[in-house]
This record gives structure tokens, sequence and C-alpha cells, in this order.
């Protein structure tokens, strides 16, 4: 078991290991430490795809002002840095594990990483609302830079804060890598509760986890919802025998067979594209995803 990780069901119905103290530190150390043997890897696939999505909308909209990018359960900013800036997954490990990082204070951290990610932000950056109940992890991501709204609320338990339903007025894209099981559709519901116009939704689904009730809610806004048949994407490693059991008989009651996906000994995702009838007509997703 990885450090700093203990085994609960809580919060889940499929055995997952508790990253809960990794998940509100006042920095993102002590969370890539955590990971790194793990070999999380969810957000490095979400790189390319969550870009060849926003570049996609950005040139359907040229006359319009920088995309607005909704991330849910955003943590310390990790999908929007990979989104935003001219940097990839294994950077970020090597650059919070790096022995010199792990003198400084959260707040000398804090300063470091704005001068880091400030050299590399790209031309094209996307305007980025992070969503996630970990306060300290979107104060984080927020005093860096890289979203430019943050709001830790925790929209299944609570309705959208006025602030955050201004907010949501004209977004574009929804992203989200691996909270779902730990959001619902009814985190979704209050969202689009709060648009005119329904965004794009792309989410990476862990294989334990049933997408029906959020892909239901979204066809009734308007959406329709196509899952890449080709490949899956691993997530992490399991974190102990005691998890990969759990998760063996949470896909045995999927009816889903582990042969070549979670057999390897990781936890694997579904990929799930969500948009209007219109787009999917104009755009096939082998046009909008053909590197998956």
């Amino acid at each position: 078991m990885a450090p700093g990780v203990t085994h609960t069901t809580a919060g889940t119905d499929w055995g997952k290991a508790d990253f809960e103290a990794i998940y509100n530190c006042p920095d993102p150390r002590r969370y890539f430490s955590t990971l790194q043997p793990l070999e999380y890897q969810i957000p490095h696939h979400g790189q390319a795809v969550f870009r060849a999505v926003a570049e996609t909308l950005q040139r359907r909209r040229s006359d319009r002002p920088p995309l607005r990018v909704v991330d849910l359960c955003c943590s310390y900013g990790v999908n929007a840095a990979l989104l935003n800036y001219e940097i990839v997954l294994d950077d970020l490990y090597q650059h919070y594990t790096a022995p010199a990082q792990q003198a400084l204070t959260s707040s000398q951290l804090a300063r470091d990483d704005r001068r880091f990610f400030a050299t590399r932000r790209r031309p094209d950056a996307a305007r980025v609302i992070g969503i996630d109940a970990a306060d300290r992890a979107v104060d984080y991501a927020r005093s860096v830079g890289l979203i430019d709204h943050g709001f830790p609320e925790n929209l299944e338990r609570d309705a959208p804060s006025p602030a955050l339903r201004r907010a949501l007025d004209g977004i574009d894209l929804i992203t989200v890598t691996g909270g779902v099981g730990y959001i619902t559709a009814r985190t979704f519901a209050q969202l689009f509760d709060c648009v005119t116009a329904p965004p794009w939704v792309v989410a990476f689904v862990l294989r334990t986890v049933s997408y029906r009730p959020i892909s239901t809610l979204l066809s009734r806004a308007g959406l329709v919802t196509e899952k890449v048949t080709t490949r899956t994407f691993r997530q992490r490693r399991f974190a102990d025998g005691d998890e990969r059991r759990a998760a063996f008989d949470a896909l045995a009651a999927r009816g889903l067979s582990v042969t070549g996906k979670e057999s390897d000994g990781f936890y694997h995702a579904d990929l799930y594209v969500s948009r209007p009838a219109g787009d999917v007509a104009d755009l096939p997703l082998v046009d909008l995803l053909p590197s998956v």
C-alpha cells in the first residue's frame, strides 16, 4: 500500500482505497509523492483528449473570448495545468517530488509555482473554473494561477453559491477525470440548472462505476453521450490486494470482464463525450479524437 493511504469503503461503493489525506493539503507535494509510486496517469490521458476537444470548440467560436472550461473535482489544478501549459504529467511529478522543493514552506512553493507556470502558459489558454469540495486544494490552484476561478463547493450536498451560478453562465466544456463515483448525477443536475445552453461534457469514468445515471440526465439536457469503444485508459495501480479484489467484484457485478484490462493491476477508465446532436452529426467522434 502506498504511504499515507488507508483502506476503506467510505465514500464509495466499490471498496476503493481512501486517499482523503492527500486531497486537501496546503500544497500538492504529498499528493504527487503518494500517487507517483502507483503510476497515477489518468490526467496524462486527459491532456490529449481535453486539448483536442478544446481546440475544436475554440475553432467553432473563433469570434468569441477564450474558451470557458469547468473542471470538476479539480483538486490542485492538475487538469488545468496540463490543458493550458507546456508541460506533461511527468514534469509535475518531477517538480513536486524534487528534493529541493521539500524544504520550502507552502507559501514559498506557491511563489515558486507562480514563476514556474507563468513561463509555460500556452497562448491559446482556456479560462478554467475549478470546482472541488477540498478548499485548500482549490485555494492553492487559484493562488498559483492554474485556475481562473475556484469554488470549494460540494454540489452533492449543497446548491451552487450565487457566485458559482454567475461563473457558470456561458461555459463551453465540463471536464472530469476520476471524480465520477464520488460525484453523481446530482452534481451535474446542479450545474446544468445554472446554464442556458448545454456545454460539452468529457468524462473519464472508472469501469467500476456506472455512468448511466449521468448520461441519462445529460440526455434530458439535450446532449448525446458517446463512449470510446476502441480502448480503455489506465488510471493507477491498485493500492493493495483488498482494493484489487473489491474492484474485481464490482466489475463482475456489472458483468464486465477484467481480461486485458484490470487484470494488468491497474484501474481502467472509459471515456465518454457528450455533445448536442447537431455537433455529433457534424463531427463524428473518430474525427474529434483521431488519436484515441
